[in-house]
């Protein structure tokens, strides 16, 4: 079969011709459908992620066909027992150094696959996995989102932060996202974004609270210089959920955190249950994820380049025939 290998850090992808996966005791082969990026499949190429080994398909988010039944896969491995946490000494998500879903076929265990959502296409189903899950846990398990919270997401654009976008709006919060481009922000809005900032302006919380008032939740993958003025948007005993630093090392004032008793969590993944319940959510609301291009696998190297310019919006997929 032809598949995406990773040989090592600073070097191309390659697409080639590999064996067909030889399932073990009790997994199922999926033939691929549809398979989607995540910033980690970028990272691996620039050394910037841990367990990387040669020849290694990677790959996290895949969706397909096994014995005539549409699924999508659950990326999550040995998780553990311990729902709050998982297990450091199992844990693992697909793709690395477990052989993921950029290829035409893959061996699972059958507990890893869910029914895909009818209503979506194989290439909307395959951008849900890693980025659903994600959100999921941060919008929800950490941040406690309800329709009755105001939620700001930070940076929208990306595939976890639109997840939590589509799922706030879904349940109906009342939801505000920020960028450094106008527009997103724009986009956002014409998908029921209440209204938005860009961060790049100077003192844009001032403008943001005075505008639209303060936050309840807030979905943050940047960390940086800008994660203080997080918390001047905050109302009182506010939750931030971050589940990523993009923008590097934060600074905060004390006061602004301890005063309004803010409570900031991390997040990472999500448990399996939590990936049944976004499944659900995605299920009851029809929600369709945002797919920002679609390439064919031989042609990865484009989806490679569009994620590491960093103006997508949505989800890069790849369409393995």
């Amino acid at each position: 079969m032809k598949a995406l290998l990773f040989k090592a850090a600073n070097a191309p992808i390659m697409y080639e011709e590999v064996a067909d996966p030889a399932p073990k005791d009790g997994e199922v082969v999926v033939q691929l459908k549809a398979a989607s990026m995540n910033h980690r499949d970028n990272w691996m190429t620039l050394g910037m992620y841990p367990k990387l080994t040669p020849d290694v398909i990677p790959g996290s988010c895949g969706a397909g066909v096994v014995d005539g039944r549409e699924v999508i896969i659950n990326p999550n491995i040995d998780w553990g027992d311990n729902p709050s946490y998982p297990n450091q000494k199992t844990y693992d998500i697909l793709g690395m150094p477990t052989n993921g879903t950029f290829a035409e076929a893959i061996a699972v265990r059958p507990d890893r696959l869910v029914d895909k959502p009818a209503h979506l296409t194989f290439e909307e189903a395959a951008a849900l996995p890693l980025a659903g899950l994600t959100a999921y846990r941060a919008l929800f398990t950490k941040g406690r989102a309800t329709k009755d919270t105001k939620v700001l997401i930070n940076g929208i654009g990306g595939g976890v932060a639109l997840f939590a976008f589509q799922f706030a709006v879904a349940i109906g919060a009342e939801v505000f996202v920020t960028s450094s481009s106008d527009e997103k922000i724009a986009k956002a809005i014409e998908m029921g974004a209440k209204g938005g900032a860009n961060y790049k302006e100077e003192r844009w919380a001032k403008g943001f609270t005075k505008q639209f008032g303060r936050v309840d939740v807030v979905i943050d993958s940047a960390g940086g210089d800008g994660f203080a003025s997080l918390l001047k948007v905050c109302n009182p005993l506010a939750r931030i959920a971050v589940y990523g630093g993009t923008r590097g090392m934060s600074k905060l004032s004390p006061p602004d955190l301890f005063f309004k008793e803010i409570e900031i969590y991390g997040s990472t993944m999500g448990n399996d249950e939590e990936f049944l319940k976004m499944v659900e959510l995605v299920n009851q609301q029809k929600i369709r994820p945002v797919v920002d291009s679609v390439f064919d696998l031989s042609d990865h190297l484009k989806g490679y380049e569009r994620m590491r310019q960093g103006s997508q919006f949505g989800k890069i997929v790849f369409r393995i025939k």
